[in-house]
């Protein structure tokens, strides 16, 4: 079967090369075909009356005109369904890849295999893997139709990726999708706010990391992370308790967070300086102000804010006496509403300025934090390469 692709990102070149007969529309000027013999399209030549099914790349958002004009529109999950094991899918606004990480740590010993927005493609995954752990976009829950988890983990919502939702309601209303298709005898941990939410599964409802150790008989003492990532500990134990009835402490305590997450180093003059390049929404940016709340904080923040509000990641900021260097696409405003809630802000636009200024100040009881509670796509070609840069120009200080 010929199967449409909207985009030629690593999700729909993974499905061409395992179908083998793939026809890609993007917006390209002209067609062409790759070296791996399939043909490319424009974005104006698809016909939809010519085509029976279209799968899309998750980042293509409903506005565009190949999603507007699509009749046969699933998700990459969807054409997977059948092929897929038991699936837990982990979702929420941060801490998805954490806790995606960690649970496949604990439940790697029973043939679990993890991926999805991991970076692992679901056409390349295992299909003889006992588990497939499936960290699960807003992108992808979008356009998902008729598939769904045996267990669906749910992390706290908050604001994020509303320019390409459109709003909050239809960000939450993505999030909580699966547990409209759930059956009897499957599992969901929600956020308590969403405990009105019908569902057919089993739901287990949460206030904090407290309140889910509590129900799990978990004890949080002896888990060596602070928030953000004790919620994504607590969530992992909990998965794995509920499968196995086990609460491996050591092993999860093992686990080693990524680069780029709240990551502290330290400079030539033995300064301190974190480098939390993945806090990529206003969210991500409040917790990391909270963790750092007794020091004496100097904040690089900013770059595109993806529609959403600036305004409690300003309030933040003043309430913690940090003093911001605002950069990129969004930072002017940041700048501006800062200053507006009283606090100390300087508008320095480029990475490499900010981390001159933060130099000139910098004590041994402070502490200099990028944390941009924005995107990364204005100015780098990732979060990754953002976070790569700001260490490289704090290593280079003298």
């Amino acid at each position: 079967m010929m199967v449409t692709l909207f985009g030629s990102g690593k999700t729909t070149k993974a499905i061409a090369k395992k179908l083998k007969e793939a026809v890609f529309f993007e917006d390209i000027d002209q067609k062409f075909q790759d070296e791996e013999g399939f043909w490319h399209y424009p974005t104006h030549t698809f016909d939809p009356n010519s085509s029976s099914l279209e799968i899309p790349s998750p980042g293509i958002p409903p506005s565009h005109p190949l999603i507007k004009r699509a009749k046969n529109l699933i998700s990459e999950y969807d054409f997977f369904a059948k092929e897929m094991p038991f699936s837990i899918w982990i979702s929420g606004t941060n801490g998805k890849t954490t806790t995606t990480q960690m649970v496949f740590k604990l439940l790697k010993d029973k043939k679990a295999e993890a991926g999805g927005n991991l970076g692992k493609p679901l056409a390349t995954m295992n299909r003889n893997s006992r588990i497939w752990i499936l960290e699960t976009s807003s992108f992808t829950l979008h356009y998902t139709k008729t598939a769904f988890p045996d267990i669906y983990v749910l992390l706290p919502i908050t604001p994020d990726h509303l320019s390409w939702h459109g709003d909050l309601k239809s960000y939450e209303e993505s999030k909580l999708k699966p547990l409209k298709s759930m059956r009897e005898g499957d599992l969901c941990i929600v956020p308590s706010k969403y405990s009105h939410v019908p569902t057919a599964a089993m739901k287990i409802t949460y206030a904090d990391s407290a309140d889910l150790a509590r129900y799990f008989g978990i004890d949080i003492s002896k888990l060596s992370y602070e928030e953000p990532f004790l919620l994504d500990a607590v969530m992992a134990m909990a998965v794995d308790y509920i499968l196995f009835e086990r609460k491996e402490y050591s092993k999860i305590n093992s686990f080693e967070i990524e680069s780029h997450k709240l990551e502290e180093f330290k400079d030539a003059k033995g300064r301190v300086w974190i480098d939390d390049s993945k806090a990529t929404n206003v969210d991500a940016a409040i917790w990391a102000l909270r963790r750092y709340k007794n020091k004496k904080i100097k904040l690089i923040a900013g770059g595109d804010a993806k529609g959403a509000d600036l305004e409690p990641l300003a309030q933040e900021i003043a309430k913690s006496g940090a003093e911001l260097f605002a950069i990129g696409k969004d930072g002017e405003t940041l700048y501006s509403l800062s200053l507006q809630k009283g606090a100390k802000a300087h508008l320095c636009k480029e990475l490499s300025e900010a981390v001159k200024s933060v130099d000139a100040v910098l004590d041994s009881q402070s502490v200099g934090l990028l944390s941009p509670g924005c995107a990364s796509l204005d100015q780098f070609g990732s979060y990754k390469e953002r976070g790569e840069r700001f260490k490289k120009l704090v290593m280079s200080l003298r």
